[in-house]
Protein backbone atom coordinates (compact mmCIF):
# COMPACT_ATOMS: atom_id res chain seq x y z
CA UNK A 1 0.00 0.00 0.00
CA UNK A 2 0.99 3.46 -0.95
CA UNK A 3 1.98 6.10 1.98
CA UNK A 4 -0.05 9.16 0.20
CA UNK A 5 0.99 11.26 3.09
CA UNK A 6 4.74 10.26 2.37
CA UNK A 7 4.00 10.92 -1.18
CA UNK A 8 2.71 14.17 -0.82
CA UNK A 9 5.90 15.43 1.30
CA UNK A 10 7.81 14.61 -1.31
CA UNK A 11 6.13 16.23 -3.79
CA UNK A 12 7.61 19.55 -1.89
CA UNK A 13 10.78 20.95 -4.40
CA UNK A 14 12.78 23.88 -4.21
CA UNK A 15 10.66 24.92 -7.04
CA UNK A 16 6.73 26.16 -6.32
CA UNK A 17 6.41 24.96 -10.32
CA UNK A 18 7.26 21.87 -9.43
CA UNK A 19 5.33 21.50 -6.34
CA UNK A 20 2.01 22.53 -7.91
CA UNK A 21 2.23 19.64 -10.90
CA UNK A 22 3.15 17.14 -8.87
CA UNK A 23 0.86 17.66 -5.62
CA UNK A 24 -2.13 18.17 -8.53
CA UNK A 25 -1.89 15.28 -10.04
CA UNK A 26 -0.98 12.98 -6.93
CA UNK A 27 -4.40 14.23 -5.49
CA UNK A 28 -6.50 13.98 -8.41
CA UNK A 29 -5.08 10.57 -9.83
CA UNK A 30 -3.25 8.48 -6.99
CA UNK A 31 -6.15 6.97 -5.86
CA UNK A 32 -6.86 5.35 -8.96
CA UNK A 33 -3.28 5.12 -10.41
CA UNK A 34 -1.96 1.39 -10.89
CA UNK A 35 0.32 0.51 -8.80
CA UNK A 36 3.20 0.30 -12.12
CA UNK A 37 2.20 4.20 -12.38
CA UNK A 38 3.06 5.02 -8.55
CA UNK A 39 6.15 3.37 -9.20
CA UNK A 40 6.98 5.35 -11.87
CA UNK A 41 5.88 8.75 -9.65
CA UNK A 42 8.17 7.72 -7.40
CA UNK A 43 11.01 7.29 -9.26
CA UNK A 44 10.76 10.96 -10.72
CA UNK A 45 10.15 12.26 -7.16
CA UNK A 46 13.71 10.84 -6.46
CA UNK A 47 15.25 12.69 -9.55
CA UNK A 48 16.82 16.18 -8.70
CA UNK A 49 14.86 19.48 -9.26
CA UNK A 50 16.82 20.46 -12.45
CA UNK A 51 16.31 17.37 -13.88
CA UNK A 52 12.99 17.64 -13.64
CA UNK A 53 12.05 20.45 -14.45
CA UNK A 54 13.34 19.65 -17.81
CA UNK A 55 11.33 17.02 -17.50
CA UNK A 56 7.90 18.52 -16.48
CA UNK A 57 8.41 22.15 -17.70
CA UNK A 58 10.56 22.45 -20.52
CA UNK A 59 9.53 19.10 -22.31
CA UNK A 60 12.29 16.95 -22.32
CA UNK A 61 11.83 13.68 -23.57
CA UNK A 62 12.17 11.26 -21.04
CA UNK A 63 14.11 7.91 -22.45
CA UNK A 64 11.73 5.48 -20.75
CA UNK A 65 8.38 4.98 -22.59
CA UNK A 66 6.05 4.65 -19.30
CA UNK A 67 7.81 7.19 -17.48
CA UNK A 68 7.40 9.65 -20.42
CA UNK A 69 3.76 8.73 -20.51
CA UNK A 70 3.11 9.74 -17.19
CA UNK A 71 5.35 12.94 -17.46
CA UNK A 72 2.45 14.26 -19.95
CA UNK A 73 -0.11 13.54 -17.65
CA UNK A 74 1.65 15.20 -14.92
CA UNK A 75 1.82 18.29 -17.21
CA UNK A 76 -2.22 18.00 -18.27
CA UNK A 77 -3.37 17.08 -14.57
Amino acid sequence: MTDLGRLRWRCRRGMKELDVLLERWLERHAATAEPDEIRCFEALLGLQDPQLARYLLAGDPHPDSATAVLIERIRRA
